[in-house]
């Protein structure tokens, strides 16, 4: 059959209406546990321990309804971060007023990058790591 030089219909895209949550393993449960709820201050939605999995999930919620999931299952592998792997890179979150968040890190004793701005959006960002490591960026809400 010959090729007609056609072009095919577009196929319709899938339509999101957002995320819903991000799941993250954590090697020490309790640890991760006061990071997300006490440091960044996430609502517990729900919590439970498998324990056909010996494994714990903690539902966590942010101010616009995303969440995120905290597991802990035994013995996880590490994950690779550097060199960055392919995959997921970090979880960004948006917080109304970059300073403030930067002050209350420093009191909890949690280290952070230099305050940068992103050269396409204007807004300034930075970086800090969850206690496995896991890169969090921080952006302010003037980005786009």
């Amino acid at each position: 059959m010959a090729d007609s030089g056609a072009v095919p219909p577009a196929l319709p895209a899938l339509q999101l209406a957002g995320i819903h949550h991000v799941a993250i393993i954590a090697s020490d449960y309790a640890r991760s546990r006061r990071f997300y709820t006490e440091v960044l201050g996430l609502q517990v939605l729900n919590e439970v321990f498998r324990a056909e999995r010996q494994s714990h999930k903690l539902d966590l919620q942010l101010p616009d309804g995303s969440q995120v999931e905290l597991f802990s299952f035994p013995n996880p592998p590490q994950r690779p971060s550097y060199p960055e792997a392919c995959g997921l890179r970090h979880l960004a979150l948006r917080v109304d007023d970059l300073t403030a968040s930067l002050v209350v890190l420093a009191a909890h004793g949690v280290a952070v990058e230099p305050v940068r701005i992103d050269p396409f959006t204007g807004a300034e960002f930075t970086f800090l790591a969850d206690p496995d490591g896991l890169p969090i960026e921080l952006v302010g809400s003037s980005a786009a």
